[in-house]
């Protein structure tokens, strides 16, 4: 393969990558023009989108503008979220809301209840945050305010995509991130829950090794690996840097979304 070819899949993976955080993103409120923010915050950093970047763009913020907020005092948990809660020790309010965003229950213990969200990947507590989830300019019921995942991912992801790529006259690829924690180990990092322009899976299998053994099951999540190494830039605390612009890879458009990622519940031995 020339240093200019792409592989098979449409992708190429140099030696580097670069990552960027950008910063200056205000707090985001229901209604803001997310794109218009981005191109914002990008000029002032000095930096004009090019053909094969990505942009890495936290959920949380994509919820903001969405309106995805939930007044958990405004919500009235059913028998089986009292049920659950008093099993689980989690506010029912909270119960409640997460068996509204799910389609089953994976895993539940004292303290912890793991479910399949309604987008079919599965997640602790349906994905709902109620870290820097404030806001002052509803009217409040009494409770904690949350936020829930954005409706879809993936339509947001191809809508600021085609804005953004238009706005700048390149096609680039867009990741919308959360963070997530894993089977068998400790710690969370961040996953792709919105994909659009870039592969969501980068499909190996039928080329060969160095030593020219058949690929067999190779099959890199590179959305999730943008996902994941963005995280580490972004930060999850007080950080205020939900925009991280990745550079270095080169790729075809590719109509992948997130369910790319998914694996099917009939051969998920952790389902």
């Amino acid at each position: 393969m020339t240093a200019g070819a792409l592989a098979a899949g449409g992708l190429r993976v140099g030696s580097e990558l670069t990552l960027r955080a950008i910063g200056g993103i205000p707090t985001i409120e229901p209604g803001d023009d997310l794109v218009e923010i981005v191109v914002a915050s990008l000029s002032r950093a000095g930096i004009a989108l090019a053909q094969g970047d990505v942009l890495v763009i936290a959920s949380k913020i994509v919820s903001r503008a969405e309106g995805c907020f939930v007044d958990l005092g405004g919500v009235t948990p059913g028998d089986q979220a009292l049920r659950l809660a008093e099993e689980v020790e989690k506010d029912p309010r909270l119960v409640e809301l997460v068996l509204r965003e799910s389609i089953g229950i994976s895993r539940k213990k004292p303290g912890a209840l793991i479910v399949r969200h309604r987008l079919g990947f599965v997640s602790a507590n349906a994905g709902i945050d109620a870290s820097n989830a404030g806001r002052s300019d509803a009217p409040h019921h009494g409770g904690p305010w949350v936020l829930t995942l954005p409706r879809d991912p993936d339509a947001s992801a191809r809508d600021l995509r085609a804005r953004l790529s238009e706005r700048f006259g390149a096609e680039i690829g867009v990741v919308i991130s959360d963070s997530w924690g894993r089977p068998f180990r400790r710690g969370t990092m961040g996953f792709a829950i919105g994909v659009a322009g870039v592969p969501a899976v980068w499909d190996r299998r039928g080329a060969s090794d160095r030593y020219g053994r058949v690929l067999e099951a190779t099959e890199p999540a590179v959305a999730d690996s943008l996902a994941a190494a963005a995280d580490l830039v972004a930060g999850q605390a007080d950080e205020g840097r939900p925009l991280t612009l990745v550079r270095g890879l080169h790729f075809q458009t590719s109509s992948d979304s997130s369910r790319a990622l998914l694996r099917e519940p009939e051969v998920d031995l952790y389902a």
